[in-house]
């Protein structure tokens, strides 16, 4: 198990737009990096962890959540692209990157993506609810996008001093 260091926020790849993968390229990598990525996903019970949030360059995220009847939808999206997107909801996230910070933000309620998985062969991917959003935050990241930036500006400037907590601290949590 190899658990990796968490990028929190104020840290500059996280602000990157990730290189496309050359999955034949890497191919021999790519299993330990995801296999570390899941690690590091269950080490700080996440629901979702995309490269940049480990310190990599590469359009590349895991999820893996609840499903509704107690099983685990376990996904890895490849260069993932959205190709459509329906209806609405504005709900509460967080990130590993941002620990200790929670906000509402509005996200599309069911999604198809289009990817690689972690064999390299092309996948389509139906999600909704928690499963779209959390495709969602990690397509963000991958695109150098985090949840705050989805905020509106009133929301933004109520958290700028969680922000500077995490800069300064590693949490937005107070001592309080």
């Amino acid at each position: 198990m190899a658990v990796r260091k968490i990028y929190k926020y104020g840290e500059e790849i996280l602000k990157r737009s990730l290189k496309k993968v050359d999955f034949d390229g890497m191919r021999k990598e790519l299993p330990v990096v995801i296999k570390d990525m899941f690690d590091t996903l269950d080490a700080y019970q996440g629901a979702g962890l995309a490269a940049s949030q480990v310190g990599l360059d590469m359009r590349l995220a895991v999820i893996k959540i609840p499903a509704d009847d107690d099983s685990i939808i376990s996904a890895v999206l490849i260069n993932p692209v959205m190709i459509e997107k329906s209806g609405t909801m504005f709900e509460e996230e967080g990130c590993l990157s941002f620990p200790g910070l929670f906000q509402k933000v509005k996200r599309f309620s069911k999604i198809k993506v289009h990817c690689l998985n972690e064999k390299g062969l092309p996948v389509e991917i139906n999600a909704s609810g928690f499963f779209a959003k959390a495709v969602q935050h990690e397509m963000d990241h991958l695109d150098g996008i985090t949840f705050v930036d989805r905020l509106p500006l009133m929301a933004r400037l109520k958290v700028k001093p969680a922000l500077a907590r995490i800069i300064r601290t590693g949490t937005a949590e107070t001592d309080e």
